[in-house]
């Protein structure tokens, strides 16, 4: 891949495996241990193309699409819930005969990421969290009106919207707060995002699915079991992100045990590894060579 991938690249790499959640799209970078890659809502693999591009020195990079997003398929029935798509991510790994990973989640993901190491300890090698869902902290309260939008039924109208007029996704009232700077979105990037929820009825519907599914039991579960969680953690967070305050960067550290190290990004928000992904790829580098040791 070039050192900035294109949409047309990231698609021509990708790749599938069956699972029992379903066909599982992702595209994989690089050699050495594997560092699994784990995305949130309204997004897909392609937000970690940075990382696949610049960190294949070290590890093979895998970017999963979640249940619901990217290219991944699945049954108009399957469960597409937090809890789910952590197990979706243990299929995934069974699927490619992958024992343990370094594990990397944002935003839902970052909740995704903390249900599979909370039951599946033994398989993270590390694991590296960015502004996510946390404990009680979602959904974000900025993020509950498009909730409610899309239990309306209005879900297809506002995508629609978002990709007919770019700049409207870039808007204070649509995604824009999710970035510390909207403009700097590509047009490709939106494309390639929100085009797929629209490919087809179950598309719309699996997102529409997913977003009634957020509850913050799911995470709220997993307490305890995190309490007793010694992979070596790194904590990422952006200062004026407006849905997950900084407050819970400080809980998870207080929370994992085997925290090494919280970072602040000052003026960072939601997409952090999009948008600061030269520093978010450096602390990334320097947890796994320290988390080898």
């Amino acid at each position: 891949m070039s050192k900035f991938i294109t949409p047309k690249e990231f698609e021509a790499q990708r790749q599938y495996v069956d699972t029992p959640s379903g066909r599982i799209a992702y595209v994989a970078q690089g050699r050495g241990p594997v560092a699994l890659f784990v995305h949130g809502v309204l997004v897909n693999g392609y937000l970690w193309r940075h990382q696949l591009a610049h960190l294949g020195a070290t590890r093979r990079c895998i970017a999963v699409d979640l249940l619901g997003h990217g290219a991944t398929e699945i049954d108009p029935a399957q469960d597409v819930s937090s809890t789910a798509n952590a197990t979706m991510l243990a299929q995934f790994l069974d699927a490619l005969k992958i024992s343990a990973v370094d594990l990397v989640g944002n935003d839902s993901g970052g909740g995704m990421a903390l249900i599979f190491a909370a039951h599946h300890p033994q398989r993270v090698r590390s694991l590296t969290l960015t502004d996510c869902d946390t404990h009680d902290n979602w959904p974000p309260e900025a993020f509950k009106p498009f909730l409610a939008l899309s239990a309306s039924g209005g879900l297809r109208g506002a995508l629609e919207t978002m990709l007919a007029d770019k700049n409207f996704y870039r808007s204070a009232n649509a995604l824009g707060p999710a970035y510390e700077d909207a403009a700097q979105v590509e047009d490709a990037t939106i494309e390639m995002y929100l085009r797929t929820h629209l490919a087809s009825e179950q598309r719309t519907n699996d997102l529409k699915r997913f977003l009634a599914a957020f509850d913050c039991a799911h995470t709220v579960a997993v307490e305890s079991r995190l309490k007793t969680l010694r992979a070596p953690t790194l904590i990422v967070w952006g200062t004026d992100d407006v849905y997950f305050d900084l407050k819970w960067s400080h809980w998870l550290a207080e929370t994992i045990p085997g925290t090494r190290k919280r970072v602040e990004f000052a003026g960072a928000r939601l997409f952090l590894p999009e948008e600061r992904w030269t520093a978010f790829n450096d602390e990334l580098r320097a947890h796994w060579l320290a988390s080898e040791r």
